[in-house]
């Protein structure tokens, strides 16, 4: 019964996205809604509402903030757009693909999706205009790399959020993500808009030529700036695994905290900005300002999270899956799939399902692992519900049945290999 319930209220949320709710209010609305029809005293609802609120927030909302910071440095700077020039020099003509691919995934890692893809796209449609390539063939590089970030590497919100929610340290969750991240996006944005696009039309124009702007940051401190955070991030991770005493150690363990070295990039960033403090704080306001809806919607994911798992949804789950024989990471993958195709979000899907699949953590199902595969999951099938769905529509100027199988068909391959690529790392982990 207490399922059925759950799916009513999963409905109902799927109701209000559809009558353009903002996603915030249907996720409060659907979650105390979902407590008083599981039985749960409007006062106890009330309470799991707070606390999932206090729970998933207390120890992400520095991250994401400072990770948003980070961001509009990167991006009012003028260092993703010079990352660019440079991987187009050094790749050359041919290999135009790879450079857009690695561009994605270095300036994807600190921007968050909206922001990436607007700050890129008019670089893809200018490489795409001089060297007579499909706007295709150079955009769903830059996408798929931008979708591969935003599904499996902090400091997005999703990952982050998961992370709380999972008790997941967020430094192994991006050494894992970048395993995963570099081969999955290569056979998505690569291989896959190969296949797709006719070999007669992919011959470069003997005159290409893109101008830079000379304005522009130093490559060395474009590099520098877009890698810092997840350089601190990865290397106090692993330097804490060493259990010889070293002199550097403490240092190490306090940037091995997400919070402590997105601080440290930020400040880092700021002091070596041209444009001075007063304008790059600025930026970080602007960066801040960006996400203050995306915190308030993962504050209400964690509150239905909250309630589904007071509420003992989650246990339920755990003993009707227990005789399936099933992986919890593909059952996590699985719902979360589910969830993503029929609300839209990847975001809210992902946050719902955390709070359905959370007592399947254990001994065959690490907490990095798990939000690995329920951002895999939340990827899933992209399609008319979805805001990125309409976003690559619009700017490539295609129709429904194109879409479908460019942008859609790309997603999906993201997140299935995500999933097998979870599946094998836990079987590498279980040996």
């Amino acid at each position: 019964m207490s399922l059925l319930i759950v799916l009513a209220g999963i409905l109902l949320l799927l109701f209000l996205i559809i009558k353009k709710f903002n996603p915030m209010i249907a996720l409060l609305l659907t979650a105390i809604t979902t407590g008083l029809f599981l039985g749960m005293p409007p006062s106890k609802v009330m309470v799991s509402v707070g606390n999932g609120i206090g729970s998933t927030l207390g120890s992400m909302v520095m991250v994401l903030a400072l990770g948003a910071m980070m961001g509009k440095l990167i991006e009012d700077s003028g260092a993703a757009t010079k990352i660019v020039f440079i991987l187009i020099k050094f790749f050359g003509k041919k290999n135009i693909q790879w450079a857009v691919l690695l561009t994605g995934l270095l300036v994807g890692i600190p921007l968050f999706y909206n922001a990436g893809f607007v700050v890129l796209i008019p670089l893809v449609f200018a490489i795409a205009s001089a060297t007579g390539l499909p706007k295709l063939y150079i955009g769903i590089p830059m996408a798929a790399a931008l979708s591969v970030t935003h599904g499996f590497l902090p400091p997005h919100p999703g990952p982050v959020a998961l992370a709380a929610i999972f008790h997941a340290d967020i430094g192994k969750t991006l050494i894992y993500g970048l395993g995963l991240s570099v081969p999955i996006a290569i056979l998505a944005g690569v291989y896959f808009p190969r296949l797709m696009i006719s070999k007669n039309t992919l011959s470069l124009q003997k005159d290409f030529i893109l101008t830079e702007d000379r304005n522009l940051p130093s490559g060395l401190k474009s590099f520098s700036v877009a890698m810092l955070p997840v350089l601190l991030i990865v290397a106090g991770t692993i330097a804490t695994t060493i259990t010889t005493p070293y002199v550097l150690k403490p240092i190490f363990v306090f940037l091995s905290d997400p919070t402590a070295a997105l601080l440290a990039a930020v400040v880092i960033t700021v002091l070596v900005q041209e444009a001075g403090i007063a304008k790059t704080m600025e930026s970080c306001v602007e960066g801040v300002k960006s996400i203050a809806m995306i915190i308030l919607i993962i504050a209400a994911g964690g509150a239905f999270k909250q309630i589904l798992v007071d509420s003992g949804v989650g246990e339920t789950v755990k003993i009707l899956t227990a005789d399936l024989n099933l992986s919890p990471l593909f059952l996590a993958w699985m719902i979360t799939a589910l969830l993503r195709i029929a609300l839209g979000s990847a975001t809210v899907a992902a946050l719902t399902a955390s709070g359905i699949v959370l007592p399947l953590v254990g001994a065959d199902a690490s907490p990095e692992l798990m939000v690995l595969s329920v951002g895999a999951g939340s990827l899933m099938f992209s399609h008319v519900n979805d805001t990125g769905f309409w976003m690559f529509k619009e700017y490539f100027n295609l129709s429904l049945e194109q879409t479908f199988k460019t942008w859609t068909i790309m997603e999906s391959i993201v997140s299935v290999t995500g999933l097998l690529g979870v599946l094998l790392i836990n079987s590498f982990l279980n040996i």
